[in-house]
């Protein structure tokens, strides 16, 4: 009985390690530095942070509810989101948008420029403006809303990083790929979302309908971002998945919209 307890105390350990890591690499939550963190799998769990942060979102939602107009409080909600991942996925679409302005063998060397250029704007322009004019449209399930969208945009980002190459051995998110180093890894998350999503359906705090458009949206989103970037790149980066997230989010967010 000891031993079993204190394998379940070192497997406990290990998640909230992997969940402080996670943390600290997606978000820009601060953490005491005296508590354990693993990187080197964070990838496996990445959907969680996705609903960890709708959830932040969801409850400032229902604050700002009470006195500040709906537009407003959804441009408001989505800065914030951006403000909580430190811009992570943003730059990564702003800078892929960069690199896939040129047309040579450059690509990669664009996207690795700290300087934003004209297109990179042009796409978080469009990213921003698309996603708030969704969530502003979205009167009913907004919690729903939030928590779909940002975890299948991070189911998005594990899709893309088992299913395709990865271009850059040294790059930030080299190991993600031995994470995740096949599409078989990523498929418990998108199970795990549909069931999650199908038991808000029967409790009966979204449609049906509505939890149809966000896996629909969802996985479909993700495979064809995914697979579009990569035939345009013949693989994926670190900046690659993060506009992955991004995208897909935008998909979730449209499509809600147009639903509600």
């Amino acid at each position: 009985m000891e031993q079993w307890i204190k394998a379940f105390a070192r497997a406990g350990q290990q998640q909230w390690a992997l969940l402080n890591g996670a943390l600290l690499f997606y978000t820009s939550v601060p953490l005491p530095r005296q508590w354990p963190a693993e990187l080197g799998q964070v990838a496996r769990i990445v959907p969680v942070i996705g609903l960890g942060l709708g959830g932040l979102l969801t409850v400032l939602d229902a604050v700002l509810s009470l006195g500040m107009p709906l537009l407003l409080r959804s441009a408001v909600l989505i800065l914030v989101g951006v403000r909580l991942t430190g811009g992570l996925h943003l730059d990564g679409a702003m800078d892929t948008a960069d690199g896939l302005a040129v047309q040579d063998n450059r690509r990669l060397d664009v996207m690795a420029d700290s300087c934003s250029g004209a297109f990179g704007v042009m796409v978080a322009i469009a990213i921003l403006l698309l996603k708030t004019v969704a969530l502003a449209a979205i009167t009913q399930g907004r919690w729903f809303a939030l928590m779909a969208s940002a975890a299948w945009g991070r189911w998005g980002q594990q899709w893309a990083i088992a299913t395709y190459s990865y271009l850059k051995p040294r790059g930030k998110g080299a190991f993600h790929k031995q994470a995740l180093p096949s599409c078989w890894y990523a498929l418990p998350w998108a199970i795990g979302l549909v069931l999650l999503t199908g038991l808000g359906v029967v409790a009966g705090g979204i449609s049906w309908r509505y939890g149809v458009v966000a896996i629909a949206a969802g996985l479909s989103s993700a495979g064809l971002v995914a697979d579009w970037l990569n035939r345009r790149l013949g693989g994926h980066t670190g900046d690659t998945y993060g506009a992955v997230v991004e995208w897909v989010e935008v998909v979730v967010l449209v499509s809600l919209a147009c639903a509600n």
